[in-house]
């Protein structure tokens, strides 16, 4: 088992992770709390995303701070899960003040998993609440957890071949500088993924003897299934974060750098069937100048160490096997 990635989001002072899953399909959701505001910034690819709050973070819009990020299961539906984060927040008097108000800012971000179990059941903004009041500074809950419960992998050549995947986080502390590069990911992606040091692949389309995989790519450049797209949705989504100071501009560069690190584990990744987005929050609580571009370095790093913790973490459902059911 790759042994890349320890620690985790939480590992950045100031931001509480929590989740809140509904064992019933499985899916769920994944909050990240940053109570005294975090400066975002998002990159969202491929070819169907599913957002909510996202234009804020764009570096020629007002608003410079978010004080959560949810990350959620259900489509489109999924996307009330922010409100249940704006409804907890503004409860504890958490948010953006405009005179007597106070306005939290909580973009949301969601993934396909309705083909897993009945469709009719998927987060809602209750469930955002919930995972509000489990948010802790400690040690995250990974594999089947959250926004990962209802993750699959290697989608390409139908459910019968798929893998069950998480979600996975990562962190590293750079030197003695003080600065600390983290990540969070829900892996949901049509590709197969990949152990980014040897190039195996870790989880994908499986061959239909059970013994291996087919590999998706192979058979892409090979002349098959070209003209017949897959059936399923998919998306995998994230935060990386670090506790340098730095602008809105800086993080949204961050966020785009932080894609490569889906690229170096994924494959294929953002395509039109996925909607594969990045956040990007500085919490700025150590005072060290540092380039956007060496966090960003470091951020894809985190990131393809989340994607492997969110394989390697991950537990089988009947049908459904896991990294960790190949390896008996």
């Amino acid at each position: 088992m790759p042994s890349d990635g320890c620690g985790g989001l939480t590992d950045i002072e100031g931001i509480k992770v929590g989740h809140f899953t509904d064992a019933r399909r499985p899916t769920g959701c994944t909050v990240v709390l940053c109570e005294k505001g975090a400066v975002a910034g998002v990159d969202v690819r491929g070819g169907a995303p599913g957002t909510a709050q996202t234009d804020i973070l764009d570096p020629v819009n007002t608003g410079q701070q978010v004080h959560g990020i949810a990350l959620s299961g259900g489509s489109a539906f999924g996307l009330e899960v922010g409100a249940g984060v704006m409804r907890y927040l503004r409860e504890k008097g958490v948010g953006f003040r405009i005179g007597s108000h106070t306005v939290p800012i909580v973009p949301t971000a969601v993934l396909f998993d309705l083909g897993l179990g009945d469709a009719k059941i998927h987060p809602t903004a209750d469930s955002g609440y919930q995972a509000c009041l489990s948010a802790a500074s400690g040690k995250i809950t990974e594999g089947n957890a959250g926004a990962g419960a209802g993750c699959a992998v290697g989608k390409l050549f139908g459910p019968e071949l798929e893998m069950k995947s998480g979600i996975g986080t990562a962190s590293m502390a750079v030197g003695k500088t003080g600065l600390i590069v983290a990540a969070l990911v829900a892996v949901n992606s049509v590709g197969d993924i990949y152990d980014f040091h040897t190039g195996k692949i870790l989880a994908g389309a499986r061959a239909p003897d059970g013994k291996g995989f087919i590999n998706s790519m192979d058979i892409i450049l090979h002349g098959g299934y070209v003209l017949s797209p897959p059936s399923d949705w998919n998306t995998t989504i994230g935060v990386v974060a670090t506790n340098a100071r730095l602008s809105k501009t800086e993080m949204t560069k961050i966020a785009q750098m932080a894609h490569d690190g889906l690229a170096r584990t994924i494959n294929p990744v953002h395509t039109q069937f996925d909607g594969d987005t990045i956040f990007g929050l500085a919490t700025g609580t150590i005072d060290l100048k540092v380039s956007a571009g060496t966090v960003g370095m470091i951020a894809a790093a985190v990131t393809a160490q989340a994607v492997v913790r969110g394989i390697t973490e991950a537990e089988g459902l009947p049908g459904l096997p896991s990294y960790r059911d190949l390896q008996k």
